[in-house]
Order: C-alpha cells, then structure tokens, then sequence
C-alpha cells in the first residue's frame, strides 16, 4: 500500500513533543483560506514552478511531450500537463518541483528511522500531518502500525472532519492529536474553510471522551476568526470537553504565498496582516482558565 508524501521534515520541533519527524500527506477536505501548506490541498500530484530560479537553459522544454512548456516554465500550461515530472527531473536549478511522491508505509519507516536516536533521547517521535492524514486512512493506519511496532510516539494532525470510526481506529494508534479548530461558527467556517464544521466539532467531543491526549491548534487570522465572540466561543467549546484539553495558538503568517504562485492556485487573504493581538488572546483564554501553550 502506498501513500502519497509531498515532505517529511526531520528534526521537526513544532509538531508535538521532544525532536521529531513530521510526514507531510497530500489531500484535505477543507480548503482554508489562510492555508500555508496549499500543496497539501489536491490529493493528486502537482508541478510547482518558482520563476525566480529559472535559468532560461530549455531543458524542460526538451522533455515536455504535451507542449506544456513550449513557452517556457514561466508561462506552464497546466491544462495540457500530465504532472508525469520528467521536467522536475532534468531541471538543473530546481526551479520546477513535482510536488507528491508515492511511498510505501516501509519506506517512510526507514527514513524517519534514521533519527531514532534523537527521539530516543528527546522524548520525540513521528508526527503525521498534511493536509489531512486521514484523507489517505488505510495508509496512514498501516504507518501508525508500523511506528507503534519500533516502539515510536506517535502524533496526528487532524481537522476531524472524516467518520468518527475512522478516527477511532486511528487514536488507538495515536498518542497526541493535534486537532486544528478553526473557528465554531458554522456560517463563518463555511466561509473561509469550504465546509461545514458539525463533524469536525462532534469528533473533538467524542476524542475527548474516548481519552486522547489533544491539543487543540487554532489559527489567529486578523478579520476571519479573530474577533471577542470567535475567541469566547473556542474558548467555551474546549471548556465543556472532558479534563480541558490544552491550546496553541496559530498567527497567521505570510510564508506560504509564494506557493499558490508556484501552484498556479488563487490566493485570496492578499491584504491579511499578521496579527498583532495574539498576547491579548493568550491573556483572555488565561483569564478564562485555559492553559496556552
């Protein structure tokens, strides 16, 4: 069984406990605006193409059988690209990426086993994220089983919006979920994430009660979720969950704009600043007897 990897990131220190390694999956059932990871979005595997370190040798032109690239990378017609990556092969300065590479749960095993000795001695481990790991759920049960079996911490980033029995199946595999809460308005998380947010709210109640360990992300994006009434909300929901589980807040950042460039993908928080009320957040979740981490 194979999964379809876009990045495993070693020496990861954000995504759970102690020095890690996070696998990054391609496929999500939301598409949220402020996403920072949009090549995490299409389940399928996508050519990426950063203008800026092209330099102008033809080789991709040579390789490209459908005349994708008859005008040169910087002007890719992804209408008739077969994301085949023969291009993303001979490019010499990495200026075009095939971004998704096919693995079998063995061979993520072999590569973040190489740092067993960090986990080891950091109280770390495997992180899964995306995307959405569950999009891709028999593979990522098949990878949890084959960390547990090295005797690994495992954690999963998760939006719960997928069958509370898959989840399920997965928590007895997991020992930290990161659930990402975006907000708990419906109308706005149909808004700015594509979706309705009752599944995702109603497997956060049921992971809670089942025992996990959760720490609830939240993103802190200025005008989307921001606001007093957004904030009380999370704060209430979290609250009414069995032992109040922790929080970490997100701010938003910029980083990832250049992707949708490169992915020939819309981007519509042009405007958004980084926030400059997180302290603030922190102070009221505090206030209302939440530990922020």
């Amino acid at each position: 069984m194979n999964g379809l990897i876009f990045d495993i990131q070693r020496f990861s220190i954000h995504d759970g406990p102690g020095i890690r390694t996070t696998v990054f999956m391609k496929g999500c059932p939301l598409r949220c605006a402020w996403c920072h990871n949009p090549e995490s979005i299409s389940d399928e595997p996508q050519i990426a193409v950063y203008r800026h370190k092209c330099i102008g040798c033809g080789e991709c032109r040579s390789v490209c059988s459908t005349g994708a690239l008859a005008d040169g990378p910087e002007f890719i017609d992804r209408s008739k690209c077969r994301t085949c990556g023969k291009c993303a092969e001979i490019c010499p300065n990495e200026a075009i990426k095939l971004i998704g590479l096919s693995m079998t749960a063995a061979e993520v095993v072999d590569t973040v086993m190489r740092d067993a000795i960090y986990y080891e001695t950091s109280g770390g481990g495997v992180t899964l994220s995306g995307g959405e790991p569950l999009r891709q759920y028999e593979f990522s049960l098949a990878l949890l089983g084959e960390l547990k079996k090295h005797g690994l911490y495992t954690a999963v980033e998760t939006c719960g919006a997928c069958s509370w029995e898959k989840l399920e199946a997965i928590a007895n595999l997991t020992d930290l979920f990161l659930y990402d809460l975006k907000m708990i308005d419906p109308a706005g998380h149909l808004r700015f994430c594509g979706a309705d947010n009752s599944l995702i709210l109603d497997n956060a109640r049921r992971l809670a009660a089942h025992g996990s360990d959760i720490i609830f992300r939240v993103p802190v994006i200025p005008g989307c979720n921001d606001s007093p009434n957004d904030i009380i909300a999370i704060a209430d929901f979290i609250i009414s969950l069995p032992n109040t589980p922790l929080i970490e807040l997100m701010p938003y950042h910029r980083i990832g704009r250049g992707k949708y460039e490169a992915l020939g993908m819309r981007f519509d928080l042009t405007e958004t600043c980084e926030p400059e009320n997180v302290d603030s957040i922190k102070e009221r979740l505090r206030e209302m007897g939440m530990e922020v981490i």
